[in-house]
C-alpha cells in the first residue's frame, strides 16, 4: 500500500500511501452532499459514511477477500488509522449491517461525481468513449 500515485505529476502526494492519496481526492463536501441527499448516516451512528467508504477502499487496496479479512486487517492497523478518520476499527457486524442496509446509490453518486471530476486524469481507453456531458446529466 505504499506505492505512489502520480496524478498530473503533482508532488504533494509524495510519500503517502495510495489509500491516503485517494482519500485526499475525495472532498468532504462531496460526502456531505451525498449524506444530505440520501440521509446516509441516519441509522448508522457508529459507522458514518466516510468511515464506511474508507473501510471498503482499504479492503480493495489490501486485496481482502471477505469481511472477516477486512476487519482483521483494520484491527491490525488500528493505531495507524487515526489519520484516516477512525476512532477504532468498525466491528464486522456493523460493517455487515451497513453493507446490507445502506443504499448502493450513495456509493454510486460518489463514484459518478469523482469520475466526472477526474475522468481526464484516468488513462483507461474505455473512458475515451465516455462524454463529459453524460456525467453532467447524471449528477443533476
Amino acid at each position: 500500500m505504499r506505492w505512489l500515485l502520480m496524478i498530473d505529476k503533482d508532488k504533494k502526494f509524495t510519500g503517502q500511501p495510495v489509500l491516503s492519496q485517494l482519500l485526499n481526492l475525495i472532498r468532504s463536501s462531496l460526502i456531505n452532499k451525498v449524506n444530505k441527499k440520501y440521509h446516509a448516516n441516519r441509522y448508522y451512528k457508529k459507522l458514518p459514511l466516510r468511515v464506511h467508504l474508507v473501510s471498503l477502499l482499504y479492503g480493495v487496496f489490501s486485496y481482502c477477500n471477505g469481511l472477516r479479512e477486512l476487519c482483521e486487517g483494520l484491527l491490525a492497523c488500528e493505531g495507524r488509522l487515526v489519520h484516516l478518520g477512525f476512532d477504532k476499527a468498525p466491528a464486522r457486524s456493523t460493517l455487515s449491517d451497513a453493507n446490507t442496509k445502506r443504499s448502493f446509490l450513495v456509493f454510486e453518486m460518489i463514484y459518478t461525481e469523482l469520475l466526472g471530476q477526474y475522468h481526464s486524469f484516468i488513462s483507461d481507453s474505455r473512458l475515451k468513449r465516455v462524454e463529459h456531458q453524460k456525467f453532467k446529466d447524471h449528477r443533476q
